[in-house]
């Protein structure tokens, strides 16, 4: 766990490229690479690994929620929203 003021290394993308890329050649096992760069958890180069794989990269990308892919119709919504008031209204009605 991480104590109070305690700094942390960082890795630039071109040092995360040829760790990944150092593995990828298979000559040596993610252990050994970790020892050999000073990288203190194995866990930080199997996470690297992970991601170039997923994504092919090894650039951070932005933080935070990512944007949905469709748009939003905001008319189609308000027009839905209008029907559920009307409804609403009509069974305070039956009330």
């Amino acid at each position: 766990m991480a104590k109070k003021g305690q700094k942390f290394q960082r890795y630039t993308d071109e040092q995360k490229a040829k760790i990944i890329s150092e593995y990828l050649e298979g000559n040596e096992s993610i252990k050994s690479i970790a020892e050999k760069y000073g990288i203190t958890s194995r866990k930080t180069v199997f996470n690297w690994l992970k991601k170039y794989r997923t994504t092919g990269s090894t650039i951070n990308s932005k933080r935070g929620r990512p944007l949905k892919n469709e748009e939003i119709d905001y008319k189609a919504r308000y027009e839905i929203l209008k029907k559920y008031q009307a409804f609403l209204k009509e069974q305070q009605e039956k009330k």
